[in-house]
């Protein structure tokens, strides 16, 4: 997911230089949205990883 957002971030970066503002600023957003689901993602692995490596011990 996060290898999606970076590809957003991409093409709005190109769409930003050849003056595209209406697309560049919807595919930052998608790639805000992205990023910020991939981090909770993460987080939501990293506690149950955390709670699971609790439990054996």
């Amino acid at each position: 997911m996060l290898y999606w957002a970076l590809i957003f971030l991409v093409v709005s970066i190109i769409a930003g230089v050849f003056g595209f503002t209406g697309i560049s600023a919807a595919t930052a957003g998608i790639a805000k949205i992205l990023f910020f689901i991939a981090i909770v993602v993460f987080l939501v692995f990293l506690v149950l990883a955390l709670m699971g490596g609790a439990l054996v011990l």
